[in-house]
């Protein structure tokens, strides 16, 4: 590169950074790259051709806040949702061994509701069972991988795990439901 080249950039010389985009540009030369017209002849031509028009200069630009920088980084809602998403997983890992081993916990279920019987649709009740232990787990995945999508893209995400936590606990009464009714003792209890 020559001196009259090295010369010609501003801070070539003077050990200053490099400018950024249109930094020393001037408005004419900023018009050139966005290809606008110059303020007068874009003047003559508003009113000629199109007199409602104003013209574009009139109002600079700005930025939408949809970019991922403008967005507020809402740390209270991460840790609600962090808070929210290790007591569903405290609750999904306290569960689910119980829902596997169904009769059991039928059993107790009994006892808590003063049904003074045994439970014997235990078949039924270890296939619903694990098929309810499968809801909790797979519903607490589903609703982390969601709230921390919802997190990267830092949207509002507190109300994720509650609503994941709660499709997922009717999702699982259902399940439970089917095996505790299908029991003799229990149903004739609810028919009395």
């Amino acid at each position: 590169m020559s001196d009259a080249q090295s010369t010609d950039r501003p801070g070539a010389d003077t050990g200053r950074p490099q400018p950024q985009y249109g930094e020393y540009a001037t408005p004419e030369e900023q018009r050139a790259r966005i290809k606008q017209p110059p303020p007068e002849m874009d003047h003559a031509h508003a009113h000629v051709a199109l007199p409602h028009v104003t013209p574009s200069y009139a109002h600079p630009p700005t930025a939408p806040a949809t970019t991922a920088a403008a967005r507020p980084t809402r740390t209270a809602d991460r840790i609600i949702t962090i808070a929210l998403l290790a007591y569903g997983l405290f609750t999904v890992v306290s569960a689910a061994p119980q829902l596997w081993d169904f009769t059991g916990f039928a059993q107790t279920w009994m006892q808590v509701a003063g049904i003074d019987a045994t439970f014997t649709n235990t078949a039924q009740g270890e296939l619903w069972g694990r098929i309810a232990a499968f809801v909790f787990i797979g519903g607490w995945l589903l609703t982390a991988l969601l709230s921390w999508a919802s997190l990267a893209a830092r949207r509002l995400t507190w109300w994720v795990p509650l609503v994941g936590a709660i499709v997922t606990f009717i999702i699982a009464t259902v399940c439970l439901t089917v095996p505790l009714l299908g029991d003799p003792a229990i149903s004739s209890h609810f028919l009395r």
